[in-house]
């Protein structure tokens, strides 16, 4: 730094004093070349108001100083001429100082928002306990196969779990119970038992047809009183599958027959009949059944069976997982309160919720989910169950809409010890004590079933809020939406359903998780052939983008040949990749719009697949780096969804899920060594003319490779693509490639037999001379001239000017054809 300005500042007064700015840059360059310049020398405020006079530093080179100092002067305080900054950095000799800072404006962050059912808007979500979000999701009642109605709800919620603590990094604490004390649990639990006591007595053919005339006749009189038109179509394809195995039956049994046969028909008869004779059976026999492990043993096999089907589909465990056989004495002592605070009571060893009183004590409200409902006897008495809606029961209620806490248990029915007797819990209580037991008086958020909502969930507030007496027990309700399937109600009840395992048959667990993901989790879903093919194509897309990418990867390049130069187009890329993005985070903040941030998703693989390609047709190598980073984004969105199981850091993982081998690093080497390898092979084949070895290698690549996984893409003068896919679909693609050629030459030979009719057509016209080509029509003509032209109609009228002016024309146009036909005669042309 040099020495103080005043000791070697000029005298700016004769050169302020110049009228004439050129001369005045000239003395002021003058007076400059007597002092040293060094960067960062401290300006006085003559020096500032010598250079505030000058427009612009001096075009002429002899006046470097003063361009030189004119430079120094606007790089610290601005444009000379502009006024002096409000800043500590002033021409003074005092110690410079940085400019005020202030932070951009920055736009509003979006927030989460969840559509609640209890306000039936999207809400900001935001947990009681900062980051820490408790959850209960109502489980299944287990007494039959998990079907794809259970699939729809608990994909949908894993997805929002997965969501909320993956990408909102949320700390998620979920709660899911297993019914396994329940009216239908207990009817199928003793139908089954007592079934298979009279199986194991082989009936006669005779007695079989006995019993089943005779459970005909109450299912008959149940088939009149149905009034629901898809309950009643699946009760007579039910007789009328029964009544025709009973008829192949009577004939043998009349007769006397015996041997296998008869016995098959036996068979076929107890199998459609099965439903049928175990209501019969339960009829006369269910109050006989006492033991509580014929209750139990139907639930907990069918609970193994939900979790492996969870376990298939890539669903999370929940943190806890309750089972209300376990929680009994919680209910009673839950049941208990309910009484002691007034809103429930004992009526006949049972105990109700009494919805009147709750209804109308301050500070509550019944039906908060659906109040339009409020009355509805027979959704009430659904909830109720089957075995809760005799007359006699519903005789015990004071209020119709009243529900059961606590049911005394009557023969043929579990039973645990109470303070109003034996009985067992209601379906509704069982998971307010639960979710209360573990989650305490209010939850963040609570989910299941869009059928669930009333009387279940409006009735688990009702009894959890007057456990607890607040009116928040549940802060957001969460109800998936309905699954049709290919347009149609699915009802268990129906038999109108599909299992999971059988969904499984046909797509994977990422497929049908796909397929939920491209709808909102709140709307009906259907389930078809439609929205799965929309789902495979999806993953045909995004599987193509990655395989493309880890090609891409896999071409060696030196270190510093990773980081390319960007252009325009990638420049343009990455900007819509960060806007692809924004608009993924927007969708999910938007109530976890997946369908939206798929169709994002789609978007940004078009754009990449179109920057592939313009970069593949000049013949150059895509920029790396930015492509990898899109494809990671979309590996680690795809994770968040649960629609990449394995570990995978790009991708969907090759080898299948469950097994603990990564494919794709093991064999890629020598798939690659490989398809160089074949690379030499087929250049050398060209070269040489030897078609046979290149057809070798078409059949290495078309048939041999795919039965192993393998693709090989050749693209002419660049090298072979290599890709590791499905075996399965590979072998799909074969087929629908062979279809696709076979398609091909099926309308090629089409065309040539077209072809060749229309050339034998001609040429069969050309044949005949115009004096023979009317003779024929006699339906049309009755007299013809010389030449053979008609001159009469079939009536003897003489043709008039324009008719005989029109065949002229069609006779000269013949004279040509058959003209021509002679000529090629001549020239040997036509056999």
């Amino acid at each position: 730094m040099a020495g103080s300005s005043a000791e070697h500042a000029p005298d700016y007064r004769s050169v302020l004093s110049i009228s004439d700015e050129a001369a005045r840059v000239r003395a002021l360059n003058e007076h400059l070349s007597t002092r040293s310049y060094v960067q960062g020398f401290s300006l006085s405020q003559a020096d500032v108001d010598a250079f505030r006079q000058l427009s612009g530093p001096p075009a002429d080179a002899q006046l470097f100083h003063v361009a030189r100092w004119f430079r120094h002067v606007a790089a610290i305080l601005g444009s000379p001429r502009a006024p002096a900054p409000p800043c500590g950095l002033q021409a003074s000799r005092g110690r410079r100082t940085q400019p005020p800072w202030s932070p951009p404006a920055g736009s509003e962050p979006c927030q989460l928002r969840l559509y609640n059912s209890l306000t039936r808007r999207k809400d900001v979500f935001v947990p009681q306990d900062g980051r820490r979000v408790t959850w209960y999701c109502c489980g299944p009642t287990v007494y039959d196969a998990s079907h794809m109605g259970h699939a729809r709800s608990y994909i949908s919620f894993d997805i929002l779990r997965r969501v909320l603590r993956d990408y909102f990094k949320f700390d998620v604490f979920y709660c899911m119970n297993i019914t396994d004390i329940d009216d239908k649990i207990i009817k199928r639990a003793r139908q089954n038992y007592l079934f298979e006591q009279y199986r194991e007595k082989q009936p006669q053919a005779v007695q079989l047809l006995e019993d089943v005339h005779a459970a005909l006749q109450p299912f008959s009189a149940k088939l009149r009183e149905t009034s629901d038109p898809d309950k009643r179509q699946m009760l007579e394809r039910l007789e009328r599958a029964v009544r025709l195995a009973a008829e192949a039956l009577e004939e043998p049994a009349r007769r006397g027959l015996a041997g296998e046969e008869l016995d098959g028909r036996v068979q076929v008869l107890l199998e459609e009949a099965k439903d049928l004779l175990s209501d019969w059976l339960d009829s006369m026999h269910g109050s006989e059944v006492s033991d509580n492990s014929i209750f139990s043993k139907l639930p907990k096999f069918w609970e193994a069976e939900f979790h492996k089907d969870m376990e298939a589909l890539n669903v999370l465990p929940p943190d806890v997982l309750t089972r209300v056989s376990e929680y009994v004495p919680e209910i009673v002592d839950f049941v208990r309160k309910i009484v002691d605070n007034g809103y429930g009571y004992v009526s006949n060893g049972s105990v109700y919720f009494d919805t009147v009183k709750f209804a109308n004590s301050e500070g509550h409200c019944y039906g908060k989910l659906v109040p339009e409902a409020v009355g509805d006897q027979k959704a009430l008495q659904e909830g109720e169950g089957d075995l809760s809606v005799s007359a006699e029961r519903l005789s015990e209620k004071r209020s119709p809409s009243d529900f059961a806490l606590w049911k005394a248990s009557k023969p043929g029915e579990p039973s645990w010890p109470c303070p109003w007797g034996k009985g067992r819990p209601g379906w509704h209580i069982e998971c307010s004590a639960m979710a209360g037991t573990l989650l305490g008086a209010s939850m963040d958020l609570h989910g299941g079933g869009f059928d669930l909502r009333f009387p279940h969930h409006d009735n688990e507030l009702a009894q959890s809020e007057a456990y607890f007496e607040n009116d928040c027990w549940v802060r957001y309700f969460l109800h998936t939406g309905h699954l049709t399937i290919a347009g149609c109600k699915m009802s268990k009840s129906l038999k109108n359903f599909i299992t999971i395992k059988d969904a499984l048959k046909k797509h994977s667990a990422r497929q049908l998780r796909l397929a939920f993901l491209m709808h909102s989790w709140k709307d009906a879903l259907d389930y078809s052939a439609n929205s799965m093919e929309s789902a495979l194509q999806f993953e045909k897309l995004l599987n193509e983008f990655f395989l493309n990418v880890k090609d891409l990867l896999r071409a060696p390049v030196e270190v510093a040949g990773q980081f390319e130069k960007w252009e325009d187009k990638e420049t343009e890329l990455n900007k819509s990749f960060y806007d692809k993005k924004a608009a993924v985070h927007e969708a999910l903040c938007d109530n976890v719009d997946t369908r939206t941030v798929l169709e994002e998703m789609r978007a940004l693989v078009g754009q990449c697949n179109h920057y592939m390609a313009a970069r593949k047709a000049a013949r150059r190598r895509p920029n790396r780096a930015l492509l990898e980073s899109v494809a990671r984004y979309l590996t680690h969105m795809l994770k968040i969804f649960g629609a990449i199981e394995e570990e995978s850091s790009l991708g969907f993982p090759v080898g299948g899920p469950g097994t603990s081998l990564n494919l794709e690093p093991t064999v890629m080497p020598y798939l690659q060594v490989l398809s160089e390898f074949r690379e030499g092979v087929r250049r050398v084949a060209r070269e040489h003319r030897v078609p046979e070895v290149l057809q070798l290698s078409d059949a290495l690549r078309d048939d041999i490779l795919p039965e192993l996984g393998v693709r090989f893409e050749d693209h002419e003068g660049l090298p072979t693509v290599v890709k590791l896919v499905d075996r399965d679909t590979l072998l799909r693609e074969r087929e629908e490639k062979k279809r696709a050629e076979e398609e091909k030459r099926r309308k090629k030979e089409e065309a040539a037999r077209k072809r060749q009719e229309q050339e034998a057509a001609r040429l069969a016209k050309m044949k005949v001379p115009p004096s023979e080509m009317f003779l024929s029509e006699s339906d049309k003509y009755s007299k013809f001239d010389e030449n053979g032209l008609p001159t009469h109609d079939t009536e003897g009228k003489e043709l008039s000017k324009g008719q005989a002016k029109k065949l002229k024309k069609l006779f000269e146009a013949q004279e040509k054809l058959h003209q021509e036909y002679l000529e090629l005669v001549q020239n040997g042309s036509v056999p």
